[in-house]
């Protein structure tokens, strides 16, 4: 594959933030941050290596992992051959995201269909489980530290369903309690990551690859569109296409337009949820932060505030529909083609090329802003907070109106729609149609995330990254809990606590946030 002669497609349209991304690009160079990033120079980001030097591994994990192709291969075909149709991939955010991406993407037609489990709903792990021939299934475990708690409750909720190892499979890093486990219950297959890849920047690993190829994709053509894009990102800032990307949402952030607004094309949809975790996770820290505004409609001009970056990808690089209006009115869009060749490249290859494109840009936007894009300190006050209630405590659940919560919403902040619902194409079109609504009311980026999900993706920022959002909890009732062998209590009763932990975390961060049941979604923002 020939890497591009410009990082960017001919669509691009900075406008007035063109001179600010020139001078990001000029600190990189002064910097040296690409030749250092590639020397996993630590002190491009923090004086201390912690949790630096052990998570720099993703820079050439794509070239480590061909020579584990044929294993990945196998794995697949063996599947087949014992008659798999389903694979449920039991795994939260970097563990889990990317593999769903590959498999909608890149996978086969008429494969096993991968189903990724990274919901405590009841009534939607009861939906998966009716659905599902046990006798045709192989359940996936993946979690980096393996003890993940959902992971853990999914991996005891499925074993009581099927305990047979032929069923099941793991991926995690050496000597993790999951790795422990799957060896003591002779699980199909344990895949033991390298450890020094980090749960985000995992995708080009086995956590990305593994289950991936139960759904028919190709692990040699994500690696190569991965190894493609890696070769071009050492090339100068200005011509380098993950330095020109982070350098362009860090000068947007400064600039005030922190809402990095994700512009897919549907077959590349599911994308813009890697994406996400991946920018949200690694920039929100410190009181700063990019947030990533996935999934949402183009809308003409007016909707708009002076808070947005929007990118673009595919179509050659070129203008989708509507954006050439909101260039025109003075918003920077930035237009890439997909993948590392000139071109539109194939999917696997293509998809391979962005992972890499994105964690190196994420790298480098985070040394420009002065954050550690490795770490996530604050996703552990809504563990914290969660696990003190599933001991006992009772957290106050009452909170202001939304209305109330949303009088002071205004230039600059965002509102995030935090759905503690089974996910559904119904509760997606409501949480859609909530979204416009506030967007056009108020012109403010609204985000819409499914809990527990978003808490490792969006949450992190959401706590530790500015202080401008508003989080609204849409909540249900569980009349029916479904058991987890062992815990001592059922997935209702977890998805209640986070929920509820969430809520105590963003609240003791002085957050605005208000709670509602579902019936009040209709009428939000009307």
């Amino acid at each position: 594959m020939t890497p591009p002669h410009e990082p960017f497609g001919p669509g691009t349209n900075l406008g007035a933030l063109a001179p600010a991304v020139e001078a990001a690009l000029g600190e990189l160079d002064r910097a040296r941050a690409v030749e250092r990033l590639w020397a996993r120079d630590h002190t491009l980001w923090a004086d201390a290596p912690g949790e630096i030097a052990d998570r720099l591994g993703w820079l050439t994990v794509a070239g480590d992992m061909l020579a584990h192709v044929p294993r990945l291969e196998a794995f697949a075909a063996e599947a087949a051959a014992a008659g798999v149709r389903d694979a449920v991939l039991l795994g939260m955010g970097g563990s889990s995201l990317a593999a769903g991406v590959f498999a909608s993407v890149a996978g086969s037609a008429g494969g096993p269909r991968l189903t990724v489990l990274d919901t405590t709903d009841p009534a939607a792990i009861a939906a998966l489980r009716a659905r599902l021939d046990l006798d045709r299934t192989l359940f996936v475990a993946a979690s980096k530290s393996g003890t993940t708690i959902e992971t853990v409750s999914h991996l005891a909720y499925c074993w009581g369903l099927a305990p047979d190892g032929a069923r099941f499979a793991a991926v995690t890093d050496p000597g993790t309690p999951l790795a422990a486990l799957a060896r003591e219950r002779g699980f199909r297959r344990l895949f033991e990551n390298p450890p020094d890849v980090g749960g985000r920047y995992s995708a080009l690993s086995y956590f990305g690859l593994a289950p991936a190829v139960l759904a028919g994709a190709d692990a040699a053509a994500l690696l190569r569109g991965g190894l493609a894009m890696a070769e071009a990102c050492r090339a100068p800032a200005a011509r380098n296409p993950g330095a020109w990307l982070g350098a362009a949402m860090a000068a947007a952030a400064r600039a005030g337009r922190d809402k990095l607004t994700l512009v897919l094309p549907p077959a590349l949809a599911p994308l813009g949820g890697w994406i996400e975790q991946l920018v949200a996770e690694s920039t929100g820290k410190d009181g700063l932060g990019v947030l990533p505004v996935e999934g949402e409609p183009i809308g003409p001009p007016e909707v708009y505030g002076d808070d947005r970056l929007f990118v673009a990808i595919g179509g050659g690089g070129r203008l989708a529909p509507g954006l050439d209006a909101l260039a025109r009115a003075g918003h920077p869009v930035a237009a890439l083609p997909f993948g590392a060749a000139d071109g539109e490249a194939p999917a696997g290859e293509g998809l391979g090329g962005e992972c890499f494109r994105w964690e190196f840009a994420t790298a480098v936007a985070s040394h420009l802003l002065g954050v550690h894009p490795f770490d996530q300190p604050d996703v552990q006050r809504a563990k914290d907070a969660t696990a003190r209630i599933l001991g006992g405590a009772a957290p106050d659940a009452s909170t202001p109106t939304p209305a109330d919560a949303l009088a002071g919403a205004g230039p600059g902040d965002y509102v995030a729609l935090l759905a503690f619902l089974p996910p559904s194409p119904a509760h997606d079109e409501a949480l859609a149609a909530v979204r416009l609504r506030l967007r056009a009311r108020r012109r403010v980026a609204v985000t819409a995330g499914y809990g527990p999900r978003f808490l490792h993706s969006t949450g992190q920022l959401h706590k530790g990254g500015p202080p401008n959002g508003v989080f609204v909890q849409i909540v249900g009732d569980d009349p029916e809990d479904v058991a987890i062998p062992g815990a001592g209590y059922g997935f209702a009763r977890l998805k209640q606590a986070q929920a509820l932990g969430d809520l105590d975390a963003l609240r003791g961060l002085g957050r605005r946030v208000a709670r509602i049941a579902p019936d009040g979604l209709a009428a939000l923002g009307a």
